[in-house]
């Protein structure tokens, strides 16, 4: 069930890509302001309050629905899986715009990839050189690819033997609300932090090992161990360093934007991120998504065993 909802949702997903700002994501986003209106008192018991009325009622919708469905069909609680998942994961949202940028930069339209990254990232990119906008481009591209395919991927594998596709719904929604209310110095959004951080634990390490075994393996597995530590958030730098080591390709270092120089680490290894880059990334990220598809096949079939 779980490696057919999978495959029938990235199939979907390739054909009729779904943008995250669609409606369903668009109104959770106004529940989640409203709440924190409403809620806000500068205290960390009211994140929580906060974060459960608007997580648990979507939890049991999906939960009470698979479970129903698959009561009357085991097509129709598989069609409930693959609408959840297909609504929640999104290789397409940031694979639409690697591939845009990588074409604009073999065309030599530096504008063009400009623009493309700043709506991708929503950060400042008039001030880019090309290898900046690449560089920027393969780390954006590899911290989306966990976002929205693997740790989506991961959790709704771990719960779906009991609770169909809550696992990815869990996940989105706890992206969602970390991004509204987490990262700054306010208790009401450390809860959201939290919880993100801890579903990200294990499907970070998963990744960064598929990296590694998919690409360059003992400088992916260097790079982890002795960068990550240096990015500020150290769960991206786990995914940066073991896919910059995978790659043979150094990522980090100083970006030219809002009129200064922004200095980072350095992290990965080998040359300097170019456009010529860009296929290999995408490969790498396309390698592990087979990877982790395998794994998911042979669990599948282990339970069917059982």
């Amino acid at each position: 069930m779980s490696i057919l909802a999978l495959i029938l949702a990235l199939a979907l997903e390739q054909l009729r890509p779904i943008s995250n700002r669609n409606p369903l994501y668009l109104a959770f986003v106004r529940g989640a302001n409203r709440l924190e209106r409403n809620l806000n008192a500068g205290e960390y018991r009211n994140g929580v309050y906060a974060w459960l009325i608007a997580v648990l009622p979507l939890l049991l919708v999906t939960v009470l629905g698979y479970w129903l469905l698959n009561m009357v069909s085991v097509f129709l609680g598989l069609a409930w899986c693959v609408l959840w998942l297909y609504l929640t994961m999104g290789f397409r949202q940031f694979s639409h715009a690697f591939t845009g940028i990588s074409k604009a930069l073999q065309e030599d339209d530096l504008a063009g990839a400009r623009a493309l990254l700043a709506d991708w990232t929503g950060q400042s990119t008039s001030e880019l050189t090309p290898d900046e906008v690449a560089r920027l481009t393969i780390e954006q591209g590899v911290l989306d690819a966990f976002r929205f395919v693997f740790a989506t991927l991961f959790w709704f594998v771990a719960l779906a033997w009991v609770a169909g596709p809550a696992g990815a719904v869990l996940y989105r929604a706890a992206c969602l609300l970390q991004q509204k209310w987490g990262g700054r110095d306010d208790a009401f959004g450390r809860f959201a932090d939290a919880v993100l951080e801890l579903l990200d634990y294990l499907p970070v390490r998963f990744t960064a090992a598929g990296y590694a075994i998919m690409g360059n393996f003992e400088d992916a597995v260097e790079c982890w161990r002795s960068q990550a530590h240096t990015w500020g958030n150290f769960s991206n730098g786990i995914l940066l360093a073991a896919a910059g080591g995978a790659l043979g390709v150094k990522l980090g270092e100083a970006l030219h934007q809002d009129h200064t120089i922004k200095l980072r680490p350095e992290i990965g290894v080998g040359e300097p991120a170019s456009a010529d880059y860009l296929p290999s990334a995408v490969g790498l990220v396309w390698r592990n998504v087979l990877l982790w598809v395998a794994v998911v096949l042979l669990f599948s079939f282990a339970q069917w065993v059982a």
